[in-house]
């Protein structure tokens, strides 16, 4: 008699709540270098944020509100403000308060410092307005919280591809589509269904940039999870969450367009792979079960899927969390805010100077330069002191699941080697929550050879490796032998 499967699970309260936080046209919207328009000039498709309640049973103050965020990401100062003005208008503690960017690039830089630029006026009333948007769904969600079960399920997409590529003509790296590098498919999939069997949503973890849309385009969009969450809800006919995983290095195979239409396919491809994840899902708080030989044509040996008993459904209750700090060294040659400055002034001379001569390409180039300066002042101006990074980790266990929630932009290492060591146990790797510091962590070989994200990064070669040595250990001390 084989044993029956069991199917990972977590039995919880949930809420959810969705709404639009689309920033008005004619906002500040230069998120790339290269881009020569400073304002939107119309929408794609809305910006959406949807806000989850996931708590023990019954016990929703100790649970987490998680934000599925349609933005790139908000600097410190910001992401701060964001937060505290959510927690004081929705009386929900900080610590409890997750907010999930989507990292679309097509959302605008909501950066209160550029309120000189075209259409910066009008960033910090949005973000006032964004704080109060975000309270009310937090109340929505808690207001709508239920028992619920949670299922897991895994799929496959290969829209993510490996994007540190070596021009040879160049000489050098560039963020682009490698075709030999490798690139997690992974798409893990979260259904949360209600005591009647009803869906109340739907949450698809997967990492890739949403770097279709670049600096051509002029448009606010949600980029490709937009349409992603449009196929799965038109499908479910719940809300969707897109959770951004651990994409450092993987972006899109088709990106860097100003095309929306790319963006859209790009979309419909991962919510295509999400739903077939979904279709193969089986009933909640059940397990598979070798119903026992038929006599027919052949001795057949059919399957059913066999309600939990109450000593499972207890283990599927089961919540325990820890939040830990972990140091993570800085680079030993971090660029000063000093030489910053003054690159920052060198660039913007030379700019002038081609302008003068009407070289445009130089221009453009030297345009570029001077944004990557800004962007740098506010990277380094935003660290904290000291010889480290206090980097926080947050990872909770929910019935069969574990949760893992991280700053900062991490290389794929990170998910893929935390899923290998424990390929029974699924884990929700969400990045970018709660704000970007300390930016990029690449792994180890990737310093030292002219790649972007390890030429940006504040914190030194190894910290990705370690910060997930200190991750999987911890994992490991709560799973079974």
């Amino acid at each position: 008699m084989p044993p029956p499967l069991e199917h990972p699970q977590s039995v919880c309260s949930f809420g959810v709540a969705r709404g639009d936080v689309t920033p008005p046209t004619g906002i500040y919207h230069r998120m790339w270098g290269a881009a020569a328009h400073e304002r939107s000039t119309g929408v794609h498709r809305p910006l959406t944020a949807t806000a989850a309640l996931v708590a023990p049973l019954g016990r929703a103050t100790e649970g987490f509100f998680l934000i599925a965020l349609d933005h790139c990401l908000f600097w410190d100062l910001e992401a701060a403000q964001l937060l505290d003005a959510v927690a004081a208008r929705s009386g929900v503690a900080r610590e409890r308060i997750l907010i999930c960017f989507s990292h679309t690039h097509a959302a605008g830089l909501m950066d209160v410092r550029r309120a000189d630029r075209p259409g910066g006026d009008l960033i910090a009333p949005y973000m006032v307005g964004l704080a109060d948007r975000l309270a009310g769904l937090v109340a929505v969600a808690e207001s709508h919280a239920e028992p619920a079960t949670l299922g897991y399920a895994r799929g496959r997409c290969d829209l993510a591809a490996h994007r540190d590529l070596f021009d040879e003509a160049a000489p050098r790296f560039v963020c682009g589509f490698n075709p030999d590098g490798p690139a997690d498919d992974a798409v893990l999939i979260i259904r949360a269904t209600n005591a009647d069997g009803r869906t109340l949503a739907t949450m698809v973890n997967y990492a890739c940039h949403p770097t279709t849309l670049a600096w051509e385009n002029t448009l606010i969009s949600p980029d490709f999870p937009g349409a992603m969450r449009e196929v799965v809800e038109n499908a479910n006919d719940a809300p969707c969450l897109f959770l951004q995983g651990a994409s450092g290095d993987l972006g899109p195979r088709e990106g860097f367009v100003g095309d929306p239409a790319v963006a859209d396919r790009n979309g419909r491809q991962l919510g295509y792979a999400a739903l077939s994840a979904l279709e193969g899902m089986a009933p909640p708080r059940t397990r598979f079960e070798y119903a026992g030989a038929v006599e027919s044509g052949a001795v057949l040996g059919p399957w059913r899927h066999v309600p939990l008993d109450v000593d499972r459904l207890g283990e599927l209750e089961f919540w325990q969390e820890k939040r830990w700090p972990i140091d993570l060294p800085y680079l030993p040659d971090l660029p000063t805010a000093e030489a910053t400055r003054a690159d920052r002034v060198r660039w913007a001379r030379e700019e002038q100077d081609a302008l003068r001569r009407d070289d445009q390409a130089h221009a453009a180039v030297c345009r570029a330069l001077v944004e990557r300066m800004d962007r740098q002042l506010v990277r380094i101006g935003d660290l904290p002191p000291g010889r480290a990074f206090p980097f926080e980790v947050l990872l909770w266990k929910a019935g069969d699941a574990v949760w893992l929630a991280v700053k900062g932009e991490h290389y794929q290492h990170l998910q893929v080697e935390l899923r290998r060591r424990t390929p029974r146990t699924p884990i929700v790797v969400l990045t970018l929550v709660n704000g970007w510091q300390p930016g990029y962590l690449p792994t180890a070989s990737a310093y030292g050879r002219g790649i972007y994200q390890a030429d940006v990064a504040v914190v030194a070669a190894g910290s990705l490796e370690s910060l997930t040595e200190s991750i999987a250990a911890e994992i490991a001390d709560w799973l079974p032998a």
